[in-house]
């Protein structure tokens, strides 16, 4: 145990050295499970969208029967939606993250050195980023089904840069309304997927094992005495599962939302805040909370008066219903069920 914390701390003063803040945080808040059964446990997924810059983010609510595909090159993967769901779309042209009418809910997050493809994986059917969520929500109901696609890997990751040349490097947090969770991840072209129960906490960089490692060594500090509070990725990560760990636990749907928001605040970058030697540091400029029990999906822009929601259980998923989309630049005044703004929309385009 000594020399486990020992090779803890050092891999984290090492890291300290070397990282630089980016972009976004997940956490994932788990009602009582002591006296309920597992449907009616709550469970929220939230997370925040961080960025040097406002990234315009609409909301649309995709039917169930829907033909797609990964790209617009030969071979590319394609398929019709099993399932229907609610993206939320940055720039109307690339899903961020989504939940399902099955509760599956996936994140996207930037993780730096992310590298999709390798020799092996040219010629493979295509798929986009932009879609890349879609595909994984539109046909899997459940996490172990998510992964089963993954580790068949038989896709080849492309995608777009944005933002005047940013390339999308991504890794994603999985979660079914059972509390099966997953994080994937690709080192040099390789599918690594780590799989668990409630796995409450995601950041951005280093990858999942060295970030468990960063928390060990925080672990035998113990958070009541201290947490890191920099705005680091690590520590960002630190205080959030410390937090979720240490809070009520509730299976009432409006204090859980309240509980998981005061978390992931905690655990966001001020609005406008910069570092001058930290040029990747990022403000939050939206979080998002998907409750999986309850199919809602809640959206809070940081410089907005209220939060929103839309309720996946009034939309209309039938094959042949029509794509629906929520305008979130006209959203200032909105609080509370916005389901009913939906308007009829063409689907985005997607930036492949």
């Amino acid at each position: 145990m000594k020399f486990k914390v020992i090779f803890c701390f050092f891999v984290f003063m090492a890291f300290l050295g070397v990282n630089k803040s980016d972009a976004c945080s997940r956490i994932l808040y788990v009602g009582d499970t002591t006296t309920t059964t597992t449907d009616s446990v709550l469970r929220i997924v939230g997370r925040s969208l961080d960025w040097k810059t406002p990234i315009p983010t609409n909301l649309y609510v995709y039917p169930r029967g829907m033909k797609k595909k990964g790209n617009e090159k030969p071979g590319a993967v394609t398929w019709t939606s099993k399932y229907g769901a609610v993206y939320a779309v940055g720039y109307d042209g690339g899903i961020t993250e989504g939940m399902n009418e099955k509760g599956l809910v996936i994140n996207g997050l930037f993780c730096k050195g992310t590298v999709y493809t390798n020799e092996q994986t040219e010629g493979r059917p295509g798929m986009s980023l932009a879609v890349f969520i879609a595909w994984l929500l539109d046909m899997n109901a459940t996490t172990p089904e998510v992964v089963d696609v993954l580790k068949k890997q038989d896709f080849n990751i492309s995608g777009a840069t944005f933002d005047g040349g940013t390339v999308s490097t991504l890794h994603w947090g999985i979660t079914d309304a059972e509390g099966r969770s997953a994080i994937l991840e690709f080192d040099n072209g390789v599918v690594k997927v780590y799989e668990g129960e409630d796995m409450p906490a995601m950041t951005n960089d280093p990858q999942y094992p060295a970030m468990t490692a960063i928390n060990d060594y925080w672990k035998q500090i113990g958070g009541i005495n201290m947490l890191p509070g920099t705005v680091r990725s690590s520590d960002r990560f630190v205080r959030g599962y410390f937090y979720q760990g240490h809070v009520d636990k509730t299976n009432d749907a409006d204090l859980g939302l309240s509980i998981i928001r005061s978390i992931l605040v905690n655990v966001s970058v001020p609005y406008l805040y910069t570092v001058e030697t930290e040029p990747n540091v990022s403000s939050t400029q939206w979080r998002s909370f998907s409750n999986i029990r309850d199919r809602l999906y809640y959206f809070d822009i940081v410089t907005n008066m209220g939060v929103f929601y839309i309720d996946l259980k009034k939309c209309d998923l039938r094959p042949g219903a029509p794509v629906m989309k929520l305008d979130t630049s006209k959203s200032q005044d909105y609080i509370g069920d916005v389901t009913s703004r939906l308007v009829k929309h063409a689907p985005f385009t997607p930036m492949y």
